[in-house]
């Protein structure tokens, strides 16, 4: 199974992953920007963008890693990553339903200014002009389809330790939808 954390850039992902890996039974972490990462290194670089998400191969490199993974290790994966773009998630979700790989999507949101703060506040990246500009489109997506999508898990009181402990209670209950598209 795959715990897929969202949430817009800032929220607190790559901080509650590894906490919600502790959490869950034969857990790994697997950041799929690692996989764009890999696409940025390619030479010469592939066409120019401003988000390495908006690559077509990113997608389905994305679902055959977190497949391959899985095949071969078992267990959970947690994949801390934003994704605000519908057909970008759509095609992430609808390859891992193809390879009958279950996913619980989660959330992470906090209102607007407790994001801001979050990233204007931030002792180890410092503050974030990336990050402050993709709160508007997390609102976007948050209001027309990501919270419809998705278990949210509400952090503006919230430590990244109770987050992962929502997140972690939430998939050993089974509660909420396995989330495939």
């Amino acid at each position: 199974m795959i715990v897929w954390i969202n949430g817009t850039h800032g929220v607190g992902k790559t901080t509650t992953a590894p906490l919600v890996r502790r959490l869950l039974p034969d857990a790994r972490v697997l950041d799929a920007e690692k996989v764009g990462e890999t696409l940025m290194d390619i030479t010469p670089g592939l066409p120019g963008t401003d988000n390495f998400q908006h690559w077509p191969p990113w997608r389905p490199l994305v679902v055959e890693t977190a497949r391959r993974v899985l095949d071969y290790t078992g267990g959970t994966l947690v994949m801390p990553m934003t994704v605000l773009v519908e057909e970008y998630w759509r095609e992430i979700s609808e390859g891992l339903a193809r390879h009958a790989v279950p996913v619980r999507h989660f959330v992470l949101h906090a209102d607007q200014e407790t994001l801001r703060g979050r990233i204007e506040g931030d002792t180890v990246l410092g503050p974030s002009p990336f990050r402050l500009r993709h709160l508007a489109a997390y609102a976007e997506a948050a209001r027309t389809w990501l919270h419809a999508e998705a278990e949210v898990v509400d952090t503006t009181h919230l430590v990244p330790a109770q987050a992962a402990r929502r997140i972690a209670e939430a998939v050993e209950a089974g509660v909420g939808a396995t989330v495939n598209g």
